[in-house]
């Protein structure tokens, strides 16, 4: 049984929990998202209570959007999942450039 987090019961000094959850590398479910920034059906960027989340594959497409929830799934083939922190300055920067570009 999947339980999501619920997002109504925080209160202001509580973080919502993230989590993800992979079944054989063509599905995942992710709670504790905040903002999908953007996706495509090699690359989604997620904005997540514990920072950005990056997921690669191919043939990727959002199975189910529920932002107040917090709660995104994804099908497709998983190569990789990457947390771009604010520690790794000119990594994340590479990365964000290459993104927008």
């Amino acid at each position: 049984m999947n339980q999501f987090y619920d997002y109504g019961s925080l209160n202001k000094n509580s973080v919502p929990e993230h989590d993800v959850k992979m079944y054989g590398r063509k599905k995942l479910e992710i709670t504790g998202v905040k903002q999908v920034e953007s996706f495509d059906n090699e690359e989604f960027l997620l904005e997540t209570t514990m920072g950005f989340l990056a997921i690669r594959g191919t043939d990727l497409k959002m199975r189910n959007l529920d932002v107040e929830a917090g709660h995104v799934s994804i099908e497709g083939k998983v190569f990789d999942l990457v947390y771009l922190d604010q520690q790794s300055g000119e990594k994340s920067k590479g990365f964000f450039s290459k993104l927008f570009k």
